[in-house]
């Protein structure tokens, strides 16, 4: 079986949103290391320490906002952020810009996913995934249909699926 989605358009302020959240999702340490600058205070009593921890954490996260804003400006990523559809099968993720150009993505490009209150997230790398809002999909059984690949690759289980449903 074959899911046909309908026409969606990935807009710029949700791509930077869920980019940043995947960075710290995925690099949850750092505010560690801000942690550890901070606890300099008790080494040496002074207010620069913690002062320069927040500074140092609020640049790291200033640093990946305007990566992803600079992946939205850049020429060669336009065709991410047109009105594209979705052919999902068990076989690969079909991008569709028109019904004669489109990318595969094959499932083992894929590192996980996600299941939203809202959409499917399929993560590719830092900075590249596919964000499926559940508005696309034409019938309930078109997203049951997903949601079954998903489990059946071992990206998501059945316990996460039902809690964000």
């Amino acid at each position: 079986m074959i899911v046909k989605t309908k026409k969606y358009k990935l807009e710029t302020g949700t791509y930077i949103k869920m980019g940043l959240a995947n960075i710290l999702k995925e690099q949850w340490w750092v505010a560690l290391i801000a942690v550890a600058i901070a606890c300099g205070y008790f080494w040496i009593p002074s207010w620069w320490w913690i002062s320069m921890a927040i500074l140092a954490y609020i640049l790291y996260l200033l640093f990946w906002v305007i990566q992803f804003a600079g992946v939205t400006q850049m020429e060669q990523n336009k065709p991410m952020f047109e009105k594209l559809s979705y052919e999902i099968s068990s076989q690969q993720v079909l991008m569709k810009i028109n019904p004669k150009q489109g990318m595969p993505i094959n499932w083992n490009m894929i590192k996980s996913a996600n299941i939203t209150k809202n959409a499917f997230v399929l993560v590719m790398s830092k900075a590249q995934f596919i964000h499926l809002p559940f508005k696309i999909f034409n019938s309930e059984n078109d997203k049951k249909f997903v949601e079954t690949i998903l489990k059946r690759k071992g990206y998501t289980s059945g316990i996460e699926t039902k809690k964000a449903i």
